[in-house]
Formats: C-alpha cells, sequence, structure tokens
C-alpha cells in the first residue's frame, strides 16, 4: 500500500473526496418504492470522489500523484486505499477518521444522464491543515476537486493553502463541481479564485458561477475575473478562450457508439487538461487532451475502468476538431 510519500517532487497533488461509488447501469434504474424490486443491467462497486478519479486518471497519464482527503477506518477505506495504490497514487496524506464513516455514493446511470445520492461522512471533515504543507515544496501542481461539498471543512483554508502552493512555485486548478446548497459562492470563494490558475466547471455549473444563461457569456465572465476557465459541455466537448474568443474543442469522433457511462468523466477531463499543462501545452492544446481522456474514459463503468495512458490520450487528442466560437 502507497502510504509513504516520496522524496521526489510530485508532479500533482489533489485535495476533495475520496469515497466508493456503488454504479447500477440500465435502461431503467428508477427506483420503484413499496417494496418493489427491479433488475437492472449491473451494479458494481468502483472509485469515486471527483479528487480520486481525477487522481486515478492522471497517473494513468504517467503523473506522480498525490491525493489528499478523509476517510472512515471501514472497509469502505480500505477499498479506496488499496484500489489507490494498485494505481500508485501516494495516499500518505488521506487522513483516516476512527469515529466516522468513508463516505459513500448511488450513482444511476441511464446513457448520458445519471442521478446520485451521496452520504458525505468522513468526506466533508478534510481540513487544510490536514494538507501536509511539506507537499507544498514538492509539488508542481495542486488540484481541488468538489469545492462545494467541503465549503466549509476545507474551503476557509484553502486560499492560504493555495497560495503558500503558488509562492512555492505550483500552478493552481479548482472544479467546484454542483453547489447542493444553491448559494453558489461568496467572498470565501472569491478569496479561493484569487489563487487558482484554472477553473474547471461544466456548462451548468459555469451558469450558475456566472449568473449567465449562454455558455459562451458564462465563459467570458468567469475569465474576466481571473482564472483561465474551461468549461466542460459533456459529449459536446469544451470550450475555452482563445485569446480575446472562446474556442470549442469536439470530442474524438472515432470514439462514437462505444459510450458506457459517463460517471467522472468530467474528472478525467480534468486530469488531461492538467496533464497537458504541466507538459508545456499551451491551454488550447490542453484541452483537447482533457477532451480525449474525458471521451476515453466513458467507454467503460465508472470512473477509471476506461481512463486511458497517456499514449492513447494523445493518440485520441490529435483526432479532435475545434472552432472558434
Amino acid at each position: 500500500m502507497t502510504r509513504g510519500i516520496s522524496a521526489a517532487a510530485l508532479d500533482l497533488l489533489v485535495l476533495g473526496d475520496c469515497n466508493p461509488d456503488v454504479l447500477a447501469l440500465g435502461a431503467d434504474v428508477t427506483p420503484a418504492f413499496g417494496q418493489q424490486e427491479k433488475l437492472v443491467d449491473s451494479i458494481s462497486l468502483v472509485v469515486g470522489g471527483s479528487a480520486a478519479i481525477t487522481a486515478v486518471a492522471a497517473a494513468r497519464l504517467g503523473l506522480h500523484v498525490a491525493l489528499a482527503a478523509a476517510i472512515g477506518a471501514d472497509p469502505a477505506g480500505d477499498f479506496m486505499l488499496g484500489q489507490l495504490a494498485a494505481e500508485e497514487v501516494d495516499t500518505a496524506a488521506i487522513v483516516i477518521r476512527p469515529a466516522a464513516a468513508t463516505g459513500m455514493s448511488v450513482a444511476l446511470s441511464h446513457g448520458s444522464d445519471r442521478a446520485i445520492l451521496t452520504a458525505t461522512g468522513a468526506m466533508t471533515s478534510l481540513t487544510a491543515d490536514d494538507v501536509p504543507r511539506g507537499l507544498l515544496s514538492l509539488v508542481r501542481h495542486v488540484h481541488v476537486s468538489s469545492y462545494f461539498l467541503l465549503e466549509h471543512s476545507l474551503g476557509p483554508g484553502l486560499a492560504e493553502l493555495l497560495a503558500a502552493a503558488r509562492a512555492g512555485g505550483a500552478t493552481t486548478s479548482l472544479d467546484t463541481n454542483w453547489d447542493p446548497s444553491g448559494r453558489w459562492g461568496g467572498d470565501q470563494l472569491l478569496s479561493v479564485l484569487a489563487s487558482t490558475d484554472v477553473l474547471l466547471p461544466n456548462e451548468e455549473e459555469a451558469k450558475q458561477l456566472s449568473g449567465q444563461r449562454d455558455p459562451c457569456d458564462a465563459l467570458r465572465v468567469l475569465a474576466a475575473a481571473g482564472p483561465a476557465v474551461v468549461v466542460k459541455l459533456g459529449a459536446r466537448g469544451a470550450m475555452c478562450m482563445d485569446g480575446a474568443r472562446p474556442r470549442w474543442t469536439q470530442p474524438p469522433s472515432e470514439l462514437a457508439g462505444e459510450f458506457v457511462d459517463a460517471t467522472g468523466a468530467g474528472d478525467c477531463f480534468n486530469a488531461g487538461v492538467i496533464a497537458g499543462l504541466l507538459a508545456g501545452m499551451p491551454l488550447p492544446a490542453a484541452v483537447d487532451l482533457g477532451c480525449a481522456t474525458g471521451s476515453a474514459s466513458t467507454r467503460g463503468a465508472g470512473g477509471t475502468a476506461a481512463a486511458p495512458d497517456l499514449a492513447a490520450a494523445l493518440a485520441l487528442a490529435r483526432t479532435v476538431s475545434s472552432e472558434l466560437a
């Protein structure tokens, strides 16, 4: 089990959630109450949590990755530690809360849509003080996942932590994910964004964060606030600013017909963008790699089963198409 942090420099430190997903796939996965039983195509226990999925996908792309998260001392936590170790993700910064249960999600997936039920458990106990400050001197990039799930625990110290990482020479990125409270930030989030180099929302999140209904307008408003912004459009690809105009990248057409499940595709996309930026790619080329990585991940059930290695992702990235919007 990979519980000791290497003295070698880390490429990526991911902060956020680490919990198993119980994934149900089928044409009709809507539960029927009244003690009725339904049959579905498959149910599987897989790596879950946006941060954990991004960490695994980035490790598949050849990055040296560590994950900071909080889990319980239970079988679900043991499962996650074992899965991460098998993917060579450093788990030394994962804190174990003996008195709490590991967070878990039940994902009901039908085609490209899904519904998710989450019990946060130990997940939402992670604080900035839990992140070893020594890591910040080793890492090239710090990525934060599921900000809104950790808004009240990690959030208060996050801006300082990201600022310290940047002062040490690291770059930073943030994926807020959905805000269950519906408030969509405030002064705390603004201070976090001030120390964020790349913001990675999906389309609906970008609209909520910006107050705009058109994705191009949302992209422009968010980009004007400071960080580089990449808006994920699901099966339609992604958008980023290329100079003064939005650039739309469409996913690889050769994957048409191979779709299985979209769980974690956005998290794998994040890993591709980060890997591209760390390789010295300009943002539009890194977005191409993100589209390739996220699209490839949809060929398997769960967030990591089909996450590609770097050679496969680069080959797919050469097949994407883009245009100025």
